[in-house]
């Protein structure tokens, strides 16, 4: 298993600032896109599948306009995260009604392997997203290296 760490998984190529999207699924196909024009996928819209599957089983939408919408998938080449930091809400199931400004998707394999570095990245993520001040950060990123700074308090 890979060394896990957010500056590890965190890769500036996946990442989208000033993201324009009107909806959720166009803000996951963008970002999805990215992931697997990065290298990270070897389907789209296999792995999409597998998200959206994930979706269905309780919200990904953690409150503080941040969602964390992940699924493990056998279309995924190699564990990343593509981060996607909108201008202008959008609707999302969420635990505190707010809409979406942050979402963060992980590309996890679904083999036993990727089921343990699938639950160490949702550990680390959410012990920095559980922080205000990373939060406000990231909804005033201007450019990935302003993301990457964000998760680096």
């Amino acid at each position: 298993m890979m060394d896990l760490g957010i500056n590890t998984v965190i890769d500036k190529k996946t990442i989208a600032t000033h993201l324009k999207v009107k909806d959720k699924a166009e803000a996951l196909k963008k970002l999805a896109t990215l992931l697997f024009d990065n290298g990270y996928l070897k389907n789209v819209d296999g792995y999409l599948k597998d998200v959206y599957i994930r979706e269905t089983q309780g919200s990904t939408g953690i409150g503080e306009y941040v969602a964390i919408p992940h699924g493990k998938s056998s279309d995924v080449a190699k564990i990343g995260v593509a981060i996607g930091i909108l201008d202008d809400e959008i609707q999302w199931e969420t635990l505190d009604d707010h809409g979406v400004k942050v979402i963060i998707l992980f590309a996890v394999s679904d083999d036993h392997e990727g089921a343990r570095e699938h639950l160490k990245m949702l550990s680390l993520f959410a012990k920095k997203l559980g922080k205000s001040e990373v939060i406000k950060k990231l909804l005033k990123s201007n450019n990935p290296k302003d993301v990457v700074m964000a998760f680096e308090d």
